[in-house]
C-alpha cells in the first residue's frame, strides 16, 4: 500500500511539547516603535488620555498656583515649609501644575493621539468619497426592508422589457440622487437572464461629521494651550469720578497672565468710570417682596483710545462685557468706597482717600479695613462696616435696610500696634491682622465703636487725631481680559458641536432598486443596508418603492 504522506512527514521523532512551540519573530526597535504608535493612536488610548487630562486638573485646584495666587503660593510655603519642598519639587510641581511636566506630557500625547486617529481616517474617508458605492448584491432578499413588485406585461419583446427597466431603473436614479444619494447604475447578466440596478449610498457627513468633531476637538486643545501661554487677565477696582486707569501691567490690582506672556503686548488704553447707575426694586412697587433687589447695572466709562483719537463713552452692564481694542472688559462687584480723612494729633493729614467696603449682604452692609502705616505714635488699623441705610435691630446692632444711599452711618473699631507689613509677606488690603495690635474700641474692650455720619469728623481714642467721611462714591470691579485665541476656541467648539450633532443624526445607508425582465414582465426588487443603527431604513425602502411605483 502507497503512503500518501508527504516524504518529510514526522511521526514522533521530535518531542510534541517542542513541536507546540510556536517562537514569533522578534519585533526589533522598528516593530516596538509600530506597536506603541497603534496603541497611541487607539481610539481607547485617546479616551483614556482624555480621562487623564481631567483628573490631572484636580491638583491644580486643591493648591495654589502661581500663575495665577502667588501671594497663596507663599502664605502655604511659610505654613507648611517642610512639606512645600517636596510638593514643589520635580516631577510633583504642584504649585506649577498646568505647566509641569507630566500635564504636559499627557497634554501633548491626546494632542498626538487625536492627531495619530484622524489623519488616517481623513485619507480614508477622501478616497471613500470619490469611489464609486458599491455593486448591488447578487441577491437582495438577505438585505433589509426587502420588498418586490412585478409590473407585468406578457406581450412585450424581451427588447422592450430590458428598455423598460433601463428607463424605470434611471428614473429610480433620479429619485435616489434628489435625495442625497451617490448612484451608479449596473447591468449584468446573472443565470442566464439580463438584471438592471441602481446602487446608492447616501451618509457620508456622518464621517465627516466624525472628523469634523475630532478636529474641532484638537483646535479646541490648540487654541487653550495657545490661550493659556500668551492670555492676559487683570483686576481693577474704579471708584466714580477718580482718574482713568492704563492698561499697563502696574496699574491693576492684581493680575495673572500665561507664560509666555509679555506685558509690552498689552495695547495702551486708558478707562474712567464716570457714574454706576443701580435700579432697585423700591418700596413703591408692587412686588414688596423683592424689594431691594438690584434689576439692573449700568457702568458708564469714558475710554482713551492710544492713538490720540477723541475719548469715547461707552456702557457696561452684567453680562454685556465692554469690547475695547483686543480686551473684554467686563463688570463684576461694585459697591460703595467712602472717602475717609484722618487727621493726627498735630492736625496733619495721615490719610485721605476712598476706601473700598465689601458687601456683605445684599442690602449692602459693607466691611472695610484702612490701615495708617505713617504720621501716627504707633501703626493704625480700623475695621468696620458701613450702612448705606441705617437701621437698628431688636438687639440694638445696627444694619443696612436698603442698599441705596438713604442714610448711610459707618462705624470702626481701632486697633493700635504693629499691622505687620514690615515682615516682607504680601498681605490683602481687604484683611487686618490684629496678632500684634491693642483694640482701643469695640464690643471687646467695652468701648464704643466710632460712629460716622456723612460730612461729620469725630474724635480718635486717646487723643490720636479726628476722622470724618466727607462722601460716599460707588465703586465697581471691571475684569479686563486679553484672550489671542478666544476666536479660536469658539470657532473649534462650534465645529465640534456641529460634527458631533451631523455624527449623530445622520444615518449612513445603501439603497438597491433592480429590475429583472421575465417571462410575464419586469419584477422590480428594493432593499437596503444601514451602518450602524439605523431604525428608520426600512420605512425609508417602502416610502422610495411608492414613490418609484407612482413615477413608473
Amino acid at each position: 500500500m502507497v503512503s500518501s504522506r508527504p516524504s518529510d512527514y514526522d511521526g514522533g521523532s521530535v518531542d510534541f511539547d517542542e513541536r507546540a512551540t510556536v517562537k514569533g519573530p522578534e519585533l526589533g526597535i522598528k516593530g516596538w516603535l509600530r506597536w506603541f504608535w497603534r496603541q497611541l493612536t487607539s481610539m481607547r488610548v485617546a479616551l483614556l488620555l482624555l480621562l487623564m487630562l481631567a483628573i490631572a486638573t484636580i491638583p491644580g485646584s486643591l493648591f495654589p498656583q502661581r500663575g495665577a495666587d502667588p501671594n497663596g503660593v507663599a502664605l502655604w510655603q511659610q505654613d507648611n515649609p517642610d512639606l512645600f519642598k517636596v510638593l514643589d519639587a520635580f516631577p510633583l510641581q504642584m504649585f506649577d501644575v498646568y505647566g509641569s511636566v507630566w500635564f504636559s506630557s499627557i497634554y501633548l500625547l491626546l494632542f498626538i493621539s487625536l492627531v495619530g486617529c484622524v489623519l488616517p481616517r481623513l485619507a480614508q474617508h477622501w478616497k471613500a468619497l470619490r469611489s464609486a458605492p458599491p455593486k448591488t448584491p447578487a441577491r437582495l432578499t438577505r438585505m433589509a426592508g426587502f420588498s418586490s413588485t412585478e409590473v407585468t406585461n406578457e406581450n412585450a419583446s424581451d427588447a422592450e422589457k430590458l428598455e423598460f427597466a433601463q428607463a424605470a431603473v434611471a428614473r429610480g436614479e433620479q429619485l435616489l440622487k434628489k435625495q442625497g444619494y451617490r448612484t451608479v447604475i449596473e447591468e449584468r447578466t446573472f443565470r442566464g437572464r439580463t438584471e438592471v440596478s441602481v446602487s446608492a449610498e447616501r451618509g457620508y457627513a456622518r464621517e465627516t461629521g466624525n472628523l469634523v468633531f475630532h478636529i474641532g476637538l484638537l483646535g479646541v486643545l490648540v487654541a487653550i494651550g495657545v490661550n493659556g501661554a500668551f492670555n492676559f487677565h487683570g483686576q481693577k477696582v474704579l471708584i466714580e469720578g477718580e482718574a482713568a486707569m492704563v492698561n499697563a501691567l502696574i496699574d491693576y490690582d492684581t493680575a495673572t497672565s500665561g507664560t509666555y506672556f509679555d506685558e509690552n503686548s498689552l495695547e495702551a488704553w486708558g478707562m474712567r468710570l464716570d457714574n454706576l447707575e443701580i435700579d432697585y426694586v423700591t418700596p413703591e412697587d408692587a412686588n414688596q417682596n423683592a424689594v431691594g433687589q438690584v434689576l439692573e447695572h449700568r457702568a458708564f466709562v469714558t475710554m482713551f483710545p492710544a492713538d490720540g483719537a477723541e475719548p469715547k463713552e461707552e456702557l457696561v452692564r452684567v453680562n454685556h462685557p465692554l469690547r475695547f481694542a483686543s480686551s473684554s472688559i467686563y463688570l463684576l462687584a461694585n459697591g460703595y468706597a467712602p472717602v475717609i480723612t484722618i487727621h493726627n494729633a498735630e492736625g496733619k493729614i495721615v490719610h485721605q482717600e476712598p476706601v473700598v467696603f465689601i458687601p456683605q449682604d445684599t442690602n449692602m452692609t459693607s466691611l472695610g479695613i484702612i490701615k495708617v502705616s505713617d504720621g501716627m505714635p504707633e501703626q493704625l488699623g480700623l475695621r468696620g462696616f458701613f450702612y448705606p441705610t441705617k437701621a437698628e435691630l431688636d438687639t440694638g446692632a445696627l444694619t443696612s435696610s436698603y442698599p441705596d444711599l438713604n442714610d448711610p452711618v459707618l462705624t470702626l473699631d481701632v486697633f493700635e500696634g504693629d499691622l505687620g507689613i514690615n515682615e516682607g509677606i504680601p498681605q490683602s488690603v481687604y484683611a487686618l491682622d490684629t496678632s500684634e495690635m491693642e483694640q482701643l474700641t469695640g464690643r471687646a474692650v467695652d468701648k464704643d465703636s466710632l460712629e460716622l455720619t456723612l460730612g461729620e469728623t469725630v474724635d480718635l481714642p486717646n487723643g490720636l487725631g479726628t476722622i470724618s467721611m466727607d462722601s460716599v462714591p460707588r465703586y465697581v470691579g471691571f475684569d479686563v481680559l486679553t484672550n489671542p485665541a478666544q476666536t479660536w476656541i469658539l470657532v473649534s467648539a462650534l465645529a465640534a458641536t456641529a460634527g458631533l450633532i451631523g455624527s449623530i443624526f445622520v444615518p449612513r445607508r445603501r439603497m438597491w432598486v433592480k429590475a429583472i425582465p421575465n417571462a410575464s414582465g419586469v419584477t422590480f426588487e428594493y432593499a437596503a443596508l444601514a451602518r450602524g443603527d439605523d431604525p428608520t431604513l426600512e420605512r425609508a425602502v417602502e416610502d422610495f418603492k411608492t414613490s418609484h411605483r407612482e413615477e413608473l
